[in-house]
């Protein structure tokens, strides 16, 4: 793939990716990046692809396989690495770390793709390259890297990049790019696949965007999860207001029942006891009377005896 700017061409010959919702990095000329002075760092990464005339589910067009690789750190990338700009010139960098992560391939200058500055504190410059190979070619190279010296270690696996959109919107790339890349390679991977006309402009901005949408709603939940766990608790709370409440006029109603049969009780003892001396006193008189007669009778003869 021919590089979109000559060795000694202008950074403002680079196209920019102006894809709504991914931050544009600035972009500067291989020239350019070469003067550079030697606090700046040097990052070399390559994508291959290929044509793919296949068909996903014999409906959707795969149009291109697009090689990327999953890191030792769970994070997407392209292969390549950093380059020591005192030993190496950047494809010979870029090849001895492609041939330990890949082990079958060599890209010359001709497959320079672009530069950019990369974002953050640390001086960094991002160069690309970019490489059309056969169908038959490709697959070679991901049975090579299975057999490379860095395959499960820094390097988990090659994927292939999904350049369709199915029809919920999100199946395909979008879901693609929900997934977290290394530094610059999201970035890289939308700009190549825009300047090298492997999928429309239109088309990425809308898998981009889908992406942004499904991230949204993911806090949503938790607040309507967090709404529903506050009405539980303070349902719960009601509940248990209500219920203290319940139980304490409960336990208020037992003891006022109790105190009231108490009182009545005790009423009623009283009374009793009040009302049991009445009927004795009230009795008593008719005690009296009866032993009238006896008395009477005893003393008839004691005065019939005196009378004698």
């Amino acid at each position: 793939m021919a590089a979109l700017t000559g060795s000694a061409g202008a950074a403002g010959l680079l196209p920019s990716l102006s894809v709504p919702g991914v931050t544009e990095l600035k972009p500067l000329s291989r020239y350019e990046a070469m003067r550079l002075g030697p606090g700046w760092s040097h990052s070399c990464h390559a994508m291959l692809y290929a044509p793919n005339p296949g068909m996903l589910f014999g409906r959707i067009p795969l149009r291109y396989a697009v090689l990327m690789q999953m890191r030792f750190d769970g994070l997407l990338g392209f292969p390549g690495g950093f380059v020591d700009r005192r030993y190496w010139s950047l494809e010979d960098g870029l090849n001895r770390v492609l041939g330990l992560g890949l082990g079958c391939v060599r890209l010359t200058e001709a497959d320079y793709l672009c530069s950019h500055l990369t974002e953050g504190p640390h001086r960094v410059v991002a160069h690309f390259y970019a490489r059309q190979l056969t169908l038959e070619e490709l697959h070679t190279i991901e049975i090579c890297a299975v057999h490379s010296r860095d395959h499960g270690l820094e390097v988990m696996g090659m994927v292939r990049v999904p350049l369709y959109t199915q029809k919920d919107r999100m199946g395909g790339l979008p879901n693609f790019l929900g997934n977290s890349f290394i530094g610059t390679a999201k970035f890289q991977l939308l700009f190549a696949l825009k300047v090298l006309n492997m999928v429309p402009e239109e088309k990425l901005a809308e898998a981009v965007a889908a992406t942004q949408k499904q991230k949204k709603p993911a806090a949503e939940p938790a607040a309507v999860t967090a709404n529903v766990t506050t009405a539980a608790v303070t349902a719960n709370v009601t509940t248990a207001a209500v219920t203290a409440n319940v139980t304490t006029a409960a336990v208020t109603a037992n003891v006022t029942t109790a105190a009231v049969t108490t009182n009545v009780t005790a009423a009623v003892t009283a009374n009793q006891m009040v009302a049991k001396p009445a009927n004795e006193l009230a009795n008593q008189p008719l005690a009296v009377s009866m032993a009238e007669p006896v008395a009477e009778r005893a003393a008839e003869p004691a005065a019939e005896a005196m009378a004698e």
